[in-house]
């Protein structure tokens, strides 16, 4: 199995190939992009390209592509790529017809992020039941729950790190543009290290808060309850967190990789 899956977001793109290796599925290399609105389906091509030549693979080798995107516009430019230049292998776009076993008990299901029922996924098949997932990237902080049946019962979305610090320094007359780091400190002793703490500490109390009420809304015992971290953000805040079981970086890959081999195996 040789597998190139995109997960197309707002401001950042991941790339990744699976392949198997002694026939376990093991992550050949992932990429992390920029989600530029004006990259056509020729660029996305030559940018997915490279990468699967980085891994060590011709276009010929992919035999699949799981796909989510939570940006229609781009999104179009994507399928535009996958229908010129891999249309010789099975594609799945995470949506509608496209099969991922996560039970939605939202009240539009068609709603949901597709990236999210892509976390809640991967987390139930590594976790198990009920699960948290926090996803702190730039432009939205979203925690969602998964219960101990493994449905997806919904969630919080927040302003993402990035959307914050760059409202603050938008209409901060004296505050400016940072760049997210570990702070010495809570405490910060100048205006960036300010800056930092309120967004490393800020975010952390804003993660364990809502963690917190969630697990009590689902009447969980904290313990029973697996808290999983991923998202570009992550390493940087989850360290603060005091909720938090793990981390997962590639958590959206894992289950792009499950939506394939569900629909593959159909």
């Amino acid at each position: 199995m040789s597998l190139l899956c995109l997960d197309v977001g707002n401001r950042l793109s991941v790339i990744g190939v699976w392949d198997d290796v002694d026939g376990q599925p093991a992550l050949r290399g992932r990429w992390t992009i920029s989600s530029d609105a004006t990259r056509t389906a020729d660029e996305w091509y030559l940018v997915a390209h490279g990468f699967v030549r980085a891994a060590g693979f011709a276009d010929d080798d992919i035999e699949a592509v799981s796909m989510c995107c939570t940006v229609p516009s781009i999104g179009v430019e994507v399928r535009g790529m996958l229908d010129r230049y891999f249309d010789h292998v099975p594609v799945w776009v995470v949506g509608p017809g496209v099969r991922t076993g996560v039970a939605i008990h939202t009240d539009n299901p068609r709603e949901v992020g597709t990236d999210r029922i892509v976390n809640a996924l991967a987390a139930i098949h590594l976790y198990g039941g009920p699960a948290i997932i926090v996803d702190l990237n730039g432009t939205a902080t979203i925690v969602d729950v998964v219960d101990g049946r493994g449905r997806y019962l919904g969630g919080a979305i927040a302003p993402g790190v990035e959307v914050s610090l760059e409202a603050l320094a938008q209409r901060g007359a004296q505050l400016r543009s940072v760049e997210v780091a570990e702070p010495r400190g809570v405490i910060g002793k100048n205006t960036v290290e300010a800056i930092q703490a309120g967004a490393v500490y800020g975010f952390a109390g804003l993660v364990d808060g809502l963690v917190d009420q969630m697990i009590d809304a689902i009447d969980a015992e904290p313990e029973d309850v697996t808290v999983v971290a991923t998202g570009t953000f992550s390493e940087a805040i989850a360290g603060h967190c005091q909720t938090l079981t793990t981390r997962e970086e590639d958590l959206t890959l894992i289950g792009l990789r499950l939506v394939h081999e569900k629909n593959r195996d159909a």
